[in-house]
Formats: structure tokens, C-alpha cells, sequence
């Protein structure tokens, strides 16, 4: 089937940005998004695209059937927003003082346009696509409960596939797309350490056990775990964020926090790191007759990419768009993408759709209240889940 040359997604483009300027005025936060999850159910009765509902109605698993039997992919799109004030000057801007500042809502809108044109043409698709509108990427995860709640399943999903648009890889042009063959982004995990001494008077610090002196050997050593202790070509970030402690000038406190973000590109760094940090924190607490408490939280784990899945994602972005148009990136990014998740369950694609938009000149990134995304390029990214769709269930 010609996905490129169909004239339906003539008719779809407009619609495709109507729906995403509507989600774009609702912005909503974390895993409670009603006004967001309605607005999605309304677009998939008006197609006829059957649908449940999961965690308590803000996640929606939507289902279109071929006519013919075969596997089952899935295409996800990620749904929630920040608690940003939007500053875009755009006629649909958000004034409820959240914002889709990552480009959430056109996530949306690509997948209700590719699921507008596969229910068109499902007597022509052979096995079923699944369609994730996920909650809570941003904070605090959606895709892990969507899973526990049997989203990939009954049909099982054999393979899924998701994309990011706006410029979140750095210099990855407006119009390309982005593809990367393994580790593509990082574990995004919390580190946060509890240093315990003994406080006094500042005049006398030998009658203390300094927590704040012991604070800043920890984090020099902790930084020499990722320079001296790990293979220079394994990418490793380690970051810490806050520090709290003390009062008052002349006095040494009890206790000092530390808290920070720890990035890593492969379940086996990740485990090492963890263990690692325990060992050296706790060694060197005890050398100073002092106590820590270490709470290493693993969040989202690293989105890998599987090869087989990669090639299809390539090959369908190939006929779409042009070789000129489609990049294999060289490095992995550090930021975190809880499509992690469901890759880890299913062989799985992440790609990147890149769309900037100037605001007063230039492009501001993402998580800014001048983010914008280019509404011409998301009929690519509609395109672009129905080909590989389609790809996918006719190789299957």
C-alpha cells in the first residue's frame, strides 16, 4: 500500500493540527488528565475506533482490527504536560498556567491522524494496531502502570513504536528524522544521600564528626567513580543537584542531604553504578565515624532500541521522506524517555521528528514557556506510524 500518495491525509492535515491546537489549550499534569483523555475519546467515537480505558481513565488503549488476522503493533504517544506558564503569544496558548512545553500534544495529534487513516484502510491491514495515548511521562511514569494494567495485551503486542518531536536532539535540522540503532537514551535515576555526623560548636570542630567537610569529599569521590572507574567510552552522568545543611554561621549541623540525578545507557553500568556508589559513600562515611543513608531510586530505566525494529522504522521513514531526510544519529541522549518501558517489554523503535518553531526569533527548547513545534511537519509523523505500521504487520 502507497501511504505517501493517498489523498486522504489532505483532508487529515487540518484536522491533525485542529485536534492538536484543542489538546494544546488543556494542558494537564502527570497521570490526572480528564479534560485531555476526554477531548482523545471524542476524536476516537467520531472515527469509530473502539477503546478502553485504563488507570482510572486517564490512559486510553485504542484498537483497530484488520481484516485479516496477524500480530499486533502498538504506537504510542505520550499525553500530560508541565506546570510551565506558557509565554508563546500563540491565539491557542494555555491559559491555565500549565503547558505542553515537549510537544505532548502533538504526540497526540500525529496518533489520532495515523489512526484516522488505519481505520480507513484496515481491510487492507493484516493483524492489529494498538493505539497508546500514555499519562504521566513527565513525571511520575504512566507507561510501567499501563503495562501492569494489561495495555499489551488481549491482543498481545508484539512490537511498538513511538516518536518525539519539536528539537530534542541537538542539531538534528527542521524536517529530518532521527533514528539511532541501540542505547538511544538514558535510565533517568535519583541518588540522595543522608550524611549523619555529629554537630558542635564551629569553634571546635574536633569535637565533631563534620557532616558538611565529609559532604564534599563524597561528591569528589563520587565523580571519581565515573573518571576513574569507568571505561571512558561508556557514558556515564552523575549529578549533584542539592545540598542541604547547616543554619548558622558558627555551628556545625548534624546532618548534611545530598541529592542528585545519575544517567547510565545499559541495565549493566546501571546495576555497577549503584552498587559502586553504595561501597565507596559507605567506606568513606566510615573512615570518618560518621553514618549515611543512600536511597538510589531507579526511575526510568535506558530506552534501547531493537535493531530489527530500527531497519523497519528506517526503511519507512526512506520512502516517505527521501534519504536526505532521515539521519542515524550518532550518540545517545542522557535525558530520560519512559517509552523505556514498554521497549523493554516488546522489541521496540523510538524515533525523533525534528519541528522547531521560532518564538521572537528564535527556537527556545524544550521544557520553556516559548517552546513551540512546527504544525507543518506533523502529517510526517502521522505518515510516519501508519507506514511503519503497516510495514511491520505486512513483514510479520
Amino acid at each position: 500500500m502507497d501511504v505517501l500518495q493517498d489523498k486522504q491525509w489532505q483532508s487529515l492535515e487540518q484536522d491533525i493540527i485542529s485536534w492538536r491546537r484543542e489538546l494544546h489549550k488543556i494542558p494537564e499534569l502527570g497521570n490526572e488528565l480528564p479534560q485531555t483523555t476526554q477531548f482523545i475519546r471524542s476524536v476516537l467515537d467520531e472515527l469509530g475506533i473502539p477503546y478502553t480505558s485504563l488507570m482510572s481513565g486517564n490512559a486510553i488503549v485504542g484498537l483497530i482490527e484488520g481484516d485479516q488476522p496477524g500480530k499486533c503493533i502498538a504506537l504510542r504517544a505520550d499525553t500530560d504536560a508541565l506546570p510551565i506558564k506558557e509565554d508563546t503569544g500563540l491565539e491557542f496558548a494555555s491559559e491555565n498556567g500549565n503547558m505542553h512545553a515537549c510537544g505532548h500534544d502533538g504526540h497526540a495529534a500525529m496518533l489520532l491522524g495515523a489512526a484516522a487513516w488505519l481505520q480507513a484502510h484496515k481491510d487492507q491491514i493484516k493483524g492489529s494496531v494498538k493505539l497508546l495515548f500514555q499519562p504521566g511521562e513527565e513525571f511520575p511514569g504512566g507507561a510501567e502502570p499501563m503495562i501492569k494494567e494489561g495495555a499489551l495485551e488481549n491482543p498481545h503486542v508484539d512490537a511498538v513504536f513511538g516518536m518525539h518531536e519539536g528539537q530534542i536532539y541537538p542539531g538534528l535540522k527542521s524536517g529530518l528524522v532521527g533514528i539511532k540503532y541501540g542505547s538511544m537514551m538514558a535510565a533517568m535515576d535519583r541518588l540522595f544521600i543522608k550524611v549523619i555526623g555529629k554537630g558542635g560548636h564551629g569553634a571546635n570542630p574536633h569535637l565533631t564528626i563534620d557532616p558538611i567537610t565529609l559532604s564534599a569529599e563524597i561528591i569528589l569521590s563520587l565523580q571519581t567513580i565515573v573518571s576513574r572507574e569507568n571505561k571512558p567510552t561508556e557514558p556515564i552522568v552523575l549529578s549533584i543537584t542539592r545540598i542541604d545543611g547547616g543554619y548558622n554561621q558558627n555551628v556545625i549541623p548534624d546532618v548534611v542531604e545530598l541529592e542528585g540525578t545519575v544517567r547510565t545507557l545499559n541495565h549493566e553500568t546501571r546495576e555497577w553504578l549503584s552498587n559502586r556508589i553504595k561501597e565507596v559513600v559507605g567506606a568513606l562515611a566510615a573512615s570518618r565515624g560518621a553514618q549515611v543513608e543512600i536511597e538510589h531510586t531507579f526511575n526510568y530505566p535506558p530506552l534501547i532500541n531493537d535493531s530489527d525494529m530500527v531497519d523497519l522504522a528506517k526503511n519507512a521513514a526512506l520512502k516517505l521522506f527521501g534519504e536526505e531526510n532521515v539521519i542515524e544519529l550518532a550518540e545517545p541522549m542522557m535525558g530520560g524517555e519512559d517509552f523505556a518501558y514498554f521497549s523493554n517489554e516488546r522489541p521496540g523503535a523510538f524515533v525523533f521528528l525534528s519541528n522547531p518553531q521560532e518564538v521572537d526569533g528564535k527556537f527556545w527548547g524544550h521544557h520553556h514557556p516559548k517552546f513551540a513545534v512546527d504544525e507543518s511537519f506533523f502529517i510526517h509523523g502521522a505518515m510516519l506510524h501508519a507506514q511503519m505500521a503497516l510495514d511491520y504487520l505486512q513483514e510479520a
